[in-house]
């Protein structure tokens, strides 16, 4: 016992001398927010809730599939008895993952160009036209991300649904909590789920919005991926009752532009279109087919966030309207305003993405808690005065003696770090960052009251 105790007795003194030693440097940083105490505290943002519970809270506990779900996916995969599943799923999981955006043909031949001038500026090729293109390819080759199409047969299909169903699930009811917590008086009628795949964009729903939602409309270019989907709600057989009421599942989009849906979400699957043409015309489609919100889940990688980046951009921009809701579009969630995103007009571009805590399907691989990062955009139809303009934490809360560093994104389109103290800002404000997590929302609605900072880099823990 003894032996323990001198070293935890000097680490604790450490750390207190350190915290004394960046108390100067909190208060100093601290003048990027002034004036939030007297704004916040004064208008009594909590009412009588506690500080962990407060307005801006948006984390979820870790996410669970219903066991019906889990326990239908274990029966499938055992069923099939697939050899080597572990390494197929880590192999597709990583693919998945590392995933870029496909070239498109313009970019190609700029860079074409560039190698030809390159292979001709050199003064000791004597190449012939035919040998010259050849170069020109094989440097392509070696130097462009190529891009392939996943076709879902049954087995790959299966692999998926081991690898992605639960991450999916926890990612998908993160964006539906999003809605939920802002609007709780909102309850959906209908639903349609683009590149449905495995279906846990239905089961997420269910989840959220119980018996509101009495149509869901899954579409899938995979006929095995739509075959498995309704295995998976009916426990396992092609002819069981459904867990969920109401799913119809097709091949292809509607094609009537008087068919909407209060809810349409595109998760994982704008990665799956081939190019930049064909992703403007899907999502436009997508968002004729909104009458209240368009949920668009992605990777949280730089290509994931990007296409979000990408879609939001032709959303906001676009002059199509819906032939039944004139109301325009804005950003619901996570972004606070309809500027350009700050995380990507940064010195050191980043994706701005978030976590989500799950419980994974129990195969013998897969038993430790996970985490999801993803990146999400939801549209809405309706004025952006209806939307919540609070700040977001974009980065882990480093939490110091005395102070808490926030990475915040704010209303005027800029990247803001505040160091918050219960001094300066009032031991409410102080508290609710303390308690608050990445992906939350700060308390802080004045946007007059906070001077436009830029980001300064992450303090070292």
């Amino acid at each position: 016992m003894a032996t323990t105790s001198g070293p935890r007795y000097l680490l604790t003194l450490g750390r207190w001398r350190l915290g004394l030693r960046v108390a100067p440097q909190s208060r100093a940083l601290a003048a990027l927010v002034p004036g939030v105490s007297q704004v916040d505290n004064n208008s009594d943002f909590l009412g009588k809730r506690p500080h962990r519970r407060h307005p801006g809270i948006r984390q979820l506990p870790r996410v669970r599939l219903p066991q019906a779900l889990a326990d239908t996916a274990q029966l499938l995969l055992l069923e099939n008895s697939m050899p080597n599943v572990e390494k197929q799923v880590q192999a597709l999981t990583n693919y998945l993952w590392s995933r870029h955006v496909p070239v498109e043909p313009e970019e190609l031949q700029r860079r074409a160009i560039h190698l030809e001038k390159k292979f001709l500026e050199n003064p000791d090729s004597s190449q012939t036209e035919e040998k010259l293109r050849g170069a020109v390819l094989h440097a392509l080759r070696k130097t462009t991300y190529h891009w392939q199409e996943l076709r879902y047969s049954e087995g790959l299909s299966l692999v998926y649904m081991a690898a992605r169903l639960d991450g999916g699930f926890a990612a998908v009811s993160r964006a539906f909590h999003e809605i939920q917590t802002q609007i709780p008086e909102f309850q959906p009628q209908t639903l349609m789920d683009f590149g449905s795949g495995t279906g846990s964009v239905t089961w997420a729903a269910h989840s959220i919005w119980g018996q509101s939602i009495r149509e869901y409309m899954c579409v899938d270019s995979s006929v095995a991926m739509l075959d498995l989907a309704e295995k998976l709600l009916k426990g396992g057989s092609e002819s069981g009752e459904p867990y969920v009421p109401g799913v119809f599942y097709r091949q292809f989009l509607p094609v009537s532009p008087k068919v909407q849906f209060n809810v349409v979400v595109s998760a994982f699957s704008l990665s799956e279109l081939p190019s930049k043409a064909e992703r403007a015309e899907v999502v436009q489609t997508l968002w004729r087919k909104t009458s209240d919100f368009l949920i668009l889940v992605e990777n949280g990688t730089k290509a994931g966030h990007g296409l979000l980046m990408e879609a939001r951009d032709l959303v906001l921009k676009g002059k199509e309207k819906s032939p039944l809701d004139p109301q325009p579009g804005f950003v619901f969630a996570p972004c606070p305003h309809e500027l350009p995103c700050p995380q990507l007009t940064a010195s050191k571009p980043l994706a701005c993405s978030f976590f989500q805590a799950y419980h994974p399907i129990p195969f013998n691989w897969n038993k430790q808690p996970k985490e999801e990062k993803f990146s999400m955009g939801i549209l809405a139809r309706g004025s952006p005065e209806e939307a919540n303009r609070c700040r977001r934490i974009t980065q882990p809360v480093l939490k110091r003696p005395r102070h808490v560093h926030c990475h915040l994104c704010c209303p005027d389109g800029h990247m803001q770090h505040a160091v918050i103290t219960a001094r300066r800002h009032g031991r409410d404000l102080y508290r609710c960052a303390r308690v608050s997590s990445w992906g939350d929302l700060l308390p802080v609605t004045t946007p007059s009251e906070l001077p436009s900072s830029p980001a300064r880099d992450s303090p070292e823990s």
